[in-house]
């Protein structure tokens, strides 16, 4: 009885504590069960140490686009459980959620284009990662993904966070040593590393085993190449293993991904353990060849990827080498990029195949019509093979799920029924190079939900079909180059929802252009006989647009200044005449402009150096351009390349060319001019490369593959004057100049050796006199000289280079002597190879004197001169000129 008592009167106690607390929180809110009130009115959850961890964090970080604007210290931001990307316990309130990963980012992050395609690939950059990060001990997940981080360390404080359980580092650019204290995460689940830069993350056995707990784990795109026992570390992670025989094998993993590492030799053994795998990926290493016994066992593959490994043989030895019950498990095959050889043999096992990618591999041989038999069969790459001969309507017969169908770059010939529909409805139809007979394939027809057409250089002789443009609204890419298309298309209602590029170029297209094109990011139309009115295509979602070789004429409307995207135009080879519209000023995406060989006329626009700064390709040659050329061209900064020859420009050659910024450089540019877009509405990217044509030592040349290596300034043919600016060797990222066929005078530069990278230079056929700078014998890279019919003296320097040109390159130089021009020199005196240093000493004048004398009657006069006109100076001097005389 007494005990009951006591117990009662504690309860009592225990309530009566509660009761006066809750009072005192009535009155003092601030009090109120241990947390701050916020302005809002709201309770504040955050804990104080860890919000001050998360903003020496942001501290950080460089937020470029604003998006932890919702972090800060101001009073209605206190609450850090309400920042973007942070989750607290609802139970403690300490932070157990960040997740500033590219996803969650995407998702929070609506970009604003404006009508002007783009993407981030970044959206945080990462200058430090603050040490007190280590306070948030009781976070779980941390995603850090896409944050590039610049090469800087990965912490050592990072395996202090004992409770991790999710770690994504994907992509973060992290370099230096990996910390091994990533070991003590033995709580850890889920770890990303794939794409980095560490240079010892190979030293995976002083942590991975260590991790315990692991279920996942993704090291693509790493450098394992010095990790010969990856797979053996990885069986020590006991969530993925089960001992059998004493040794351990991955017998419950299922996906495999240690692609992209560098690992070389053959592939392990050891998978051949691992029964239970699904999805296998090593693609992008370096395997010599494939073990035997590699896949015999595991019958529950159903995805294989080996692309880009180096692998060689037989084709039909490597499907030997999978037992049946892989053949019959295996539903997508990836070996493109190899060097498999042989024939493709009947491949009757492989009946849950959906996907078959042997594309640029060295298969020959004819395609078997058994492979029509893969009913569950819906993509197909074959492209970029050596396959040969016929197919027919029976290599697709059960093909009724094919979706993608890419035969492109073989010798096979198409040979259907003029009435033949296919069981499929495709989306990618990639049939490049493969002929299909001299009429436009009315199989096509059926065809109405393709995205991606692609029949270029496939041998058709034939009008566009009326019905064409009607299987096309979804399209994002059509391509009918190189074939022998005689007539334009109709006029057509289509109207395209995406704005694709177009390829039409090379074919035999006459007439106008119908107002369907005007709706397309990419068109080439170049190498036709298209002629009319040009206004059409001028709307503003065009990126490219390539009317090169056809028969327009007339002037350049001024429509085309509402190309306001385009980043490359190319006029060249037509019958435009008038001046350059000013309205092009609004292009200020411009790259390349190319208006070459048309009859275009008056001044090179100032306009160009000062509004179109992003030019990289200027191509003025072949018209009818007059005037000086304009100093504001030095302010092109990126251009590469340009050409203003054979029209009819005078003055000077403007000293301020050392202005071009990458002209001045040597190296550091990419062989490709590569641009790379988001269409409208899409997230397709269109990628293309710019190419040029131009003289090239003597010839005409296309460029694309190599073009953003050809660095050339070519104003020949014009009427410049004057002297030859020193300033032109400032330029040492110059390949070729070519100044033949003006009128300039005076001396070569004497440090044109600076241009190193000079591969060709002509000078030619101008009235330049002096000496040749013995610096020339010093460009050890020049192939193409012509320094003929001018007006140069002396010896020709003797050197390496000077002397293996042909005599006719020294040509119409009466004064010129010694090898390789047989005259020889009077004196026998050799003009001698100077250094740099000895190059700046100019040889002494009259002038030289002259100058001399002038400057000390100058001098003279500006002291006693001075002093004599001041009062008391004046007494004194005419007191001493009294005394002389």
């Amino acid at each position: 009885m007494e005990g009951d008592r006591i117990r009662c009167l504690k309860k009592l106690f225990r309530a009566l504590i509660v009761v006066l607390t809750l009072l005192q929180c009535a009155v003092n809110p601030s009090l109120s069960l241990g947390f701050k009130n916020i302005s809002s009115g709201g309770v504040m959850r955050c804990i104080e140490s860890e919000r001050e961890a998360l903003l020496a964090f942001k501290h950080g970080l460089v937020d470029h686009y604003n998006l932890l604007s919702s972090w800060g210290i101001e009073e209605h931001k206190q609450d850090c459980c309400k920042w973007s990307g942070v989750r607290c316990s609802n139970r403690t309130n300490h932070v157990t959620q960040l997740n500033l990963g590219w996803s969650y980012l995407n998702e929070t992050y609506s970009l604003q284009q404006q009508g002007k395609p783009g993407s981030l690939n970044y959206y945080l950059q990462g200058k430090m990662m603050s040490p007190k990060l280590i306070e948030l001990q009781h976070l779980k997940y941390l995603d850090l993904s896409c944050i590039n981080f610049n090469g800087t360390r990965l912490p050592n404080f990072m395996g202090s966070l004992s409770n991790l359980r999710h770690l994504g580092l994907s992509d973060t650019s992290f370099g230096g040593r990996f910390p091994s204290q990533v070991g003590n995460l033995t709580h850890l689940q889920y770890l990303d590393l794939s794409g980095n830069d560490f240079n010892s993350v190979e030293n995976l056995n002083s942590w991975l085993p260590y991790l315990s707990s692991l279920t996942n784990l993704d090291l693509s795109n790493n450098n394992l190449s010095n990790v010969h026992d990856w797979l053996e570390i990885v069986s020590k992670l006991p969530k993925l293993t089960c001992h059998y025989g004493g040794v351990a094998f991955l017998l419950l993993l299922v996906h495999l991904d240690v692609s992209n590492n560098s690992l070389t030799s053959l592939i392990p053994s050891v998978i051949e353990n691992l029964t239970s795998l699904v999805h296998l990926y090593l693609y992008k290493n370096k395997f010599d060849e494939v073990n035997p016994h590699s896949f015999s066992s595991l019958c529950s593959l159903q995805e294989l990827s080996l692309a880009n490994t180096s692998l060689s043989g037989q084709f039909s030895n490597f499907v030997q080498m999978l037992s049946t019950c892989v053949q019959n498990s295996l539903e997508y095959l990836y070996l493109c990029d190899n060097h498999l050889s042989g024939s493709i043999p009947n491949l009757p096992n492989f009946s849950s195949l959906k996907v078959l990618s042997l594309s640029r591999n060295q298969l020959s041989g004819t395609l078997s019509e058994s492979i029509g038999q893969l009913s569950n069969l819906e993509q197909m790459n074959l492209a970029m093979n050596a396959l040969e001969g016929v197919v027919s309507e029976s290599h697709f017969s059960n093909l009724s799920r094919l979706t993608y169908l890419d035969l492109s770059s073989n010798s096979l010939v198409l040979s259907f029924n003029s009435n033949w529909v296919p069981p499929f409805k495709l989306r990618y139809i990639y049939l490049g190079s493969c002929k299909m007979g001299l009429y436009f394939p009315k199989w096509l027809q059926t065809q109405n939900e393709y995205s991606y057409l692609n029949i270029s250089n496939a041998g058709i002789v034939d009008l566009l079909p009326s019905w064409f443009w009607g299987t096309t609204r979804n399209v994002q890419l059509i391509s009918l180059f190189n074939n022998q298309i005689g007539e334009m298309f109709p006029n057509s209602t289509t109207n395209f929802t995406y704005y694709p590029e177009i390829h039409l170029s090379a074919n035999q297209i006459e007439g106008p252009i119908p107002s369907t094109l005007s709706h397309v990011s990419y068109l080439d139309l170049s190498s036709n006989n298209i002629s009319g009115s040009i206004s059409i295509l001028c709307e503003a979602y065009k990126i490219m647009l390539d009317l090169s070789y056809n028969a327009f004429s007339g002037k350049i409307p001024s429509t085309v200044g509402s190309l306001y995207h385009v980043e490359t135009l190319k006029l060249r080879s037509n019958r435009f005449v008038g001046k350059f519209p000013s309205s092009l000023k609004n292009c200020t995406s411009l790259k390349v402009i190319d208006v070459g060989y048309n009859q275009l006329s008056g001044p090179i626009p100032k306009w160009l150096g000062v509004s179109l700064q992003k030019l990289v390709v200027l191509m003025l040659s072949s018209n009818n351009f007059n005037r000086s050329m304009p100093s504001e061209l030095c302010r092109l900064t990126n251009i590469q390349n340009l050409d203003v020859s054979a029209n009819n420009i005078f003055g000077t050659i403007p000293k301020c060319l050392s202005n071009f910024t990458v002209l001045a450089q040597k190296g550091n540019s990419s062989p490709t001019l590569q641009h790379s877009y988001l269409r409208d509405d899409t997230f397709y990217a269109v990628n293309y490369m710019d190419d040029a044509t131009f003289i090239w030592k003597g010839r005409m040349y296309s460029y694309k593959n190599t073009l953003g290596l050809v660095k050339r300034i070519d104003f020949s043919s014009n009427r410049l004057m004057g002297e030859i600016p020193s300033e032109i060797t400032d330029l040492v990222g110059l390949v070729s100049l070519n100044l033949s066929r003006n009128g300039l005078t005076g001396e070569l530069p004497a440090k044109i050796g600076k241009l190193q990278s000079l591969d060709a230079l002509d000078l030619s056929r101008n009235q330049i006199d002096g000496r040749i700078p013995t610096s020339l014998a010093q460009i050890y890279a020049l192939s193409v000289l012509d320094l003929s019919y001018n007006n140069f003296i002396g010896k020709i320097p003797t050197g390496t280079q000077l002397q293996s040109f042909d005599p006719s390159d020294y040509a119409g130089n009466p004064q010129l002597c010694g090898p390789p021009l047989p005259k020889i020199c009077g004196d026998q005196q050799e003009t001698p190879i100077l250094s740099n240093e000895e190059e700046k000493d100019e040889p002494i004048t009259l002038g030289f004197y002259i100058s001399i004398a002038l400057g000390f009657i100058v001098g003279f006069w500006g002291v006693c001169g001075g002093l004599i006109f001041v009062r008391p100076w004046e007494i004194l001097v005419l007191q001493v000129l009294e005394c002389l005389e």
